[in-house]
């Protein structure tokens, strides 16, 4: 198969894969409610641990995290391990996240979709960013500071301790679209 339509088939199945809204279809299975209706709105594994408890977010965490694995597993093999063929797959599963086609463009933020490819990339990236969190934590006691700044080591230590400007770069592409997720619906809500 040549690189354009292994590129193709690698976007159409990571979109779709990544359009699987783990927090949606659980909250739904358990409370049949559209979880987007319920608590901050989004269709991610916090605002299911909201809805449902631990068990909430315990299973959308599984779902989000088994959908990039198995994503980026099979881009692998289509795409012979090259790097591009990866983070092409985890963009278009973080899109997917992002805006799943089928809940009319409306899905949760991102981070398990980032971590999850981080961990199946650079899987020493995780293992950082969870050390540089307890730290943070630990001195502001404040967990969303300490959980974006901890992300933000996840390119950083890819480019130190891998061997791919690809794979950092493309980590740094994920994070910033996440971040800027995050500020959109900051900002919506404070509108609303």
């Amino acid at each position: 198969m040549n690189d354009v339509w292994t590129a193709l088939l690698v976007v159409i199945v990571s979109y779709a894969l990544g359009s699987i809204a783990g927090a949606y279809y659980v909250v739904k299975s358990f409370l049949k409610k559209d979880i987007r209706d319920m608590g901050s709105g989004n269709a991610g594994a916090t605002n299911a641990g909201r809805a449902l408890g631990k068990k909430g977010f315990l299973l959308t965490l599984a779902v989000d995290a088994c959908k990039v694995w198995l994503a980026l597993f099979v881009t692998n093999l289509l795409g012979d391990g090259r790097e591009i063929f990866l983070i092409l797959s985890s963009l278009f599963l973080l899109l997917g996240h992002l805006f799943p086609i089928q809940l009319r463009f409306h899905g949760g933020k991102g981070v398990v979709v980032y971590l999850a490819a981080a961990l199946f990339l650079e899987p020493v990236t995780i293992l950082v960013m969870g050390f540089t969190m307890g730290v943070i934590y630990l001195l502001t006691r404040k967990y969303t500071p300490a959980g974006f700044l901890s992300m933000a080591t996840i390119p950083f230590t890819a480019w130190m301790t891998g061997d791919s400007f690809i794979v950092s770069a493309g980590l740094l592409l994920l994070l910033l679209i996440v971040i800027i997720s995050h500020t959109q619906l900051f900002f919506h809500h404070a509108q609303s």
